[in-house]
């Protein structure tokens, strides 16, 4: 373009362009019109000097995080779906307000104790960063090709998921506020110290050489062993609670499954940093475990019940996602395909482990976020690859692992599995028993209050209220006859049935004679010839496993 005159015009450059930024493969830096290159070695340590990042690496990285905070209502979804319908509310409130906590513990202090880059003990930072001081405009610790506020948000919706997971341990069981309390100790003393290890440049594991992308240790190990060690702390649910179980609601179980899948491409992506090759080949790596792990896992479950779980499908995804986010960033495309396969089999068979371990985790949380972020961490050791690691122009000299004949590499990611697993069992399993033993903050719930339902004992609200049916049960149920009384006499030697499932405010017991109400209509005992088929959905009568229940109901008639 030019002006009237014939005189060369230099090309317009858009204001949210910050600075010019030297491509990967040039020899040399290529200065654009108007903009001055600065090295990023020169830049300065003083929040006030404004330092030069591209327009695109920033908006991608913004629009990552943003995908990432998108993954809390999936995990919120997925387990409402996956749980009972008397306490699928309450674990909807627990991802939302742990999600609150963490926004909170994040800026008071847990990004300092994280990634602070003055403290050298390579185990926790300091508070030289207390609530984001001194976080605008230098250059993250993670990557110098965006500024550190925006990598303290981008790292404050990590630890959100890793803690939105963790809040799977409470189901049917466990108390929200005390696990709040929970929620800002355990980031504290269990998330900040493995995420420093990992990811700041001072952490142990960094300067060792470990390789993890994006959280193979402090999100998928810490969440799914913590998750273990609350769920050992609470302890198991009542036999009648096991027996039986299935999910309430497994279109909700599809919809959490899917809004993950589609907030883990700005999680795994995002690790890059930037807008970048290795940004893609995370998404591409990502797409292939989670396609890979979820077909394995359903056709595993078909071999036994000859039906295609849509449960099952939904659970291998995650598995395979999980493994993913260590190793998307490292590892080449045809490695992707098989860890899928390989975490597909192994997490679908590491739901046995709750058995053998007799800890009732019962939303598996360490079969499908700890057993896959293991092995995504044991698959960098194997397969990762410099080639793809420098991708992103930065990590160019980064060792690989066995694909480059760095042999060593193996028993470093072990060590690190060992360390992180250790750590988060043991320090969880401390926090959970200390805050148990403080008087009005024990985390379970009574038995009455786990036969009533979570969401009537905690909450006051309910997931799906068209329970409400049940209250009125006979006004849609024609008289219930059976034996060889006289059909028009009005009588019957049998009671009505029972439909099946909780009832809100109302245990799976027999309630008795129910007295009758002001209006002087009486109510009489109903007690139920046939079983709950104990799927908790309220969809019929059938045979089970579970004891007798009772229904209350209006007598028709005229008052």
């Amino acid at each position: 373009m030019s002006l009237p005159g014939g005189t060369p015009r230099a090309p317009r450059i858009p204001p949210f362009r910050l600075a010019a930024r030297e491509h990967p493969t040039d020899p040399e830096p290529r200065p654009r019109a108007n903009v001055d290159v600065i090295p990023l070695a020169q830049a300065t340590q003083t929040p006030t000097r404004t330092h030069r990042f591209d327009g695109g690496d920033v908006s991608f990285i913004a629009i990552c995080g943003i995908l990432v905070f998108f993954m809390v209502p999936g995990v919120a979804f997925l387990y409402s779906g996956l749980s009972r319908r008397k306490s699928a509310l309450s674990l909807v409130w627990a991802v939302a307000a742990s999600n609150a906590v963490v926004i909170f513990q994040w800026w008071f202090w847990g990004y300092s104790l994280a990634f602070s880059p003055t403290a050298t003990n390579g185990y926790i930072g300091n508070l030289r960063s207390f609530a984001l001081r001194k976080v605008l405009a230098d250059p993250s610790p993670g990557s110098p090709l965006i500024p550190e506020l925006l990598y303290s948000f981008y790292q404050m919706e990590f630890a959100c998921v890793t803690v939105a997971i963790l809040m799977g341990a409470l189901a049917e069981r466990g108390r929200v506020f005390p696990a709040m309390v929970f929620t800002f100790i355990w980031m504290t003393v269990v998330y900040c110290p493995i995420a420093c290890w990992a990811w700041s440049v001072n952490g142990w594991g960094f300067k060792w050489g470990v390789l993890d992308y994006a959280g193979g240790g402090p999100v998928e190990i810490a969440s799914g062993i913590s998750g273990l060690a609350y769920s050992w702390a609470l302890g198991r649910r009542s036999e009648r609670e096991l027996r039986n179980f299935r999910p309430h609601n497994v279109s909700l179980v599809g919809l959490g499954t899917f809004v993950l899948w589609f907030g883990w491409l700005g999680f795994n992506g995002g690790s890059a940093f930037g807008a970048n090759l290795r940004a893609v080949m995370a998404i591409w790596n990502s797409m292939l475990a989670a396609a890979m792990s979820g077909i394995v896992w359903c056709l595993l479950d078909f071999r036994i019940e000859r039906k295609w779980s849509m449960v099952g499908f939904c659970s291998g995804t995650i598995a395979g996602l999980v493994a993913a986010t260590p190793a998307s960033g490292y590892v080449p495309q045809w490695a992707a395909f098989v860890m899928g396969i390989v975490v597909g089999a192994v997490s679908n068979y590491s739901t046995k482990l709750k058995y053998l371990l007799r800890i009732d985790d019962a939303l598996d949380l360490c079969a499908e976020h700890a057993i896959g972020g293991m092995l995504g961490l044991l698959f960098n050791a194997l397969f990762a690859d410099s080639a793809i690691i420098a991708l992103d122009g930065v990590n160019t000299a980064a060792n690989g692992g066995w694909l480059n004949h760095h042999w060593k590499q193996l028993y470093i990611q072990l060590a690190y599995i060992a360390a992180c697993t250790a750590y988060s069992f043991v320090v969880t399993a401390l926090i959970a028993k200390a805050i148990d033993a403080v008087p009005t903050l024990h985390l379970r719930a009574t038995p009455e209050e786990e036969g009533m339902g979570m969401d009537d004992a905690e909450i006051g609200e309910f997931a799906s209220d068209y329970i409400e049916v049940r209250r009125d049960y006979m006004d849609w149920t024609p008289p219930y006859r059976a034996g060889k009384a006289d059909p028009d006499d009005g009588e019957s030697d049998a009671a009505p049935p029972a439909a099946a499932g909780v009832r809100h405010a109302v245990p799976d017991v027999d309630v008795g004679v129910v007295h009758a109400q002001g209006d002087g209509v009486p109510l009489v005992d109903l007690t139920a010839r046939a079983h709950s088929n104990g799927n908790g959905n309220g969809n019929g009568v059938g045979l089970g496993a579970l004891s007798p229940i009772s229904e209350k109901a209006e007598t028709k008639g005229a008052s």
